[in-house]
């Protein structure tokens, strides 16, 4: 475990340089970092890249978002209509009006097919990522801690990551965090709630929250003023000095949203979109509430732990998408209105925050959902479940950007080119983080990961 207290004469300076366990059995973190740096050494092949997955829980609808079939008959096309992009001949819904300002820099599949009409949680957790998250692949294979920065290779984000009076995982479909057969010293990082790396990263600090960054941020700041005044810093050997610096600097600042120009934050800010008496009378008000809330500062957060060198970093809101138009759930116009509408803003100020700084080619962007919608609209204005096209977008990495890749039938509701499928999407993600031919080829991985990797092939211009 890792012990800090806010006051160093509680302990000695031995008890404070205990520096516990990161989900590798009992190393400290100087030992994992120092193991990490030989493991570069050896050549462990990865890209230096980093993947945002932004997944729309309950299913988006391929219509009203990135394929409105406006040809197609009354009850089928896009609810919302649609709206022009940066890209001669390729419209999308109505609602996404700043993102289709973006179109030459996305990639967008309209041939991708999850395969599952239910809410399992595929593509982030499927039989094909080993039941276990995707970004658990990516630590499973680069180890669980990054070399240099200290930040976690694999994170994952909800509501109270940003806002502790929202919601954290929810496990009704299954649940998001699971390593699945990879192991438990894969599963991602969840700031702001309770995870076996949070656990072994825990902060005696006056039964204060970990989420409570201000009051956390003071008295780390205090600990190291007092550790440099001692020499205890000065005496370190290397990794203990990259350990301390890492829990004392680039981690807290990573997971600090104070720390941005408030500028910055202002542009992500999606609260200013709540439209409170459109949901209180759904059940599920509360993850409407907490994607506007929310989903902009997540994804700004995203960005941060990108920059500062987190491998994967996954985003999920709410249960959101599921327009069935019932007692729980809003219809699609409506739906596409308050869950739509924060999505296009917040997705797009992410976009040209990366673009303003300069790492489209570093970071890329995945946004999908566990299945697609209906063809048809039913009397209430929702669509269903439909697990045979499913819509998905790419931004960044170095991906072929302003194309369309595959299209779909007339009805918009089967791929009419080759299908794009979970082990593809995963194949295409892993692509781009590691060297994906060597570790297929590389007899240290499980014979199930070398499958699991070599079950699809990256989609043409993604990887």
């Amino acid at each position: 475990m890792l012990s800090i207290y806010d006051n160093l004469g509680g302990c000695s300076r031995r008890e404070f340089l205990r520096v516990g366990a990161l989900g590798l059995g009992g190393l400290t973190l100087s030992q994992l970092l120092a193991l990490r740096a030989a493991a570069a050494e050896a050549g462990i092949d990865t890209t230096g890249k980093s993947v945002i997955f932004l997944f729309q829980h309950g299913g988006p609808s391929q219509y009203e978002t990135f394929d409105p079939h406006m040809d197609a008959g009354p009850g089928i096309r896009s609810a919302t209509g649609e709206t022009a992009t940066s890209v001669p001949g390729v419209t999308f819904g109505g609602t996404f009006t700043r993102l289709a300002r973006h179109m030459h820099r996305l990639a967008i599949v309209r041939s991708y097919q999850s395969g599952d009409a239910n809410h399992k949680l595929q593509p982030l957790v499927c039989p094909e990522t080993l039941d276990g998250n995707m970004g658990s692949f990516f630590s499973h294979l680069t180890g669980a801690t990054d070399p240099t920065s200290g930040l976690p290779r694999n994170v994952m984000l909800f509501p109270n990551s940003v806002d502790a009076n929202e919601p954290g995982e929810s496990r009704t479909f299954g649940q998001f965090t699971s390593p699945g057969e990879l192991g438990a010293g894969s599963a991602p990082f969840v700031p702001g709630a309770g995870s076996a790396m949070l656990d072994n990263m825990r902060l005696k600090l006056s039964r204060e929250r970990l989420d409570d960054r201000r009051s956390l941020l003071a008295r780390l700041d205090r600990i190291k003023r007092g550790l440099d005044l001692s020499g205890t810093m000065e005496a370190a050997d290397e990794f203990q000095q990259q350990a301390f610096d890492t829990l004392l600097g680039s981690v807290a600042d990573a997971f600090d949203l104070s720390k941005e120009d408030p500028r910055t934050l202002a542009r992500y800010d999606t609260r200013g979109l709540l439209r409170p008496a459109d949901w209180q009378a759904k059940n599920n008000r509360e993850h409407y509430h907490a994607h506007a809330n929310t989903l902009g500062r997540l994804c700004l957060m995203a960005r941060r732990l990108c920059e500062a060198g987190c491998g994967f970093v996954t985003i999920n809101t709410a249960f959101v998408w599921d327009m069935h138009s019932d007692r729980n759930n809003l219809a699609v116009a409506k739906g596409m209105e308050l869950v739509g509408a924060p999505f296009d803003h917040a997705v797009s100020a992410l976009i040209e925050d990366i673009e303003a700084r300069g790492l489209s080619d570093k970071i890329l962007l995945v946004a999908t959902g566990e299945m697609g919608r209906t063809p048809r609209i039913d009397a209430r204005g929702g669509r269903s479940h439909w697990g045979r096209l499913t819509p998905l977008m790419f931004y960044g990495g170095g991906v072929t950007a302003g194309q369309v890749i595959g299209r779909s039938t007339h009805d918009g509701g089967e791929p009419d080119t080759r299908p794009v499928r979970n082990a593809d999407l995963l194949a295409t993600v892993m692509a781009n983080l590691v060297n994906l031919e060597a570790v297929r080829n590389d007899e240290r991985w499980s014979i199930e990961v070398r499958r699991a990797l070599s079950a699809g092939q990256p989609v043409a211009g993604l990887s």
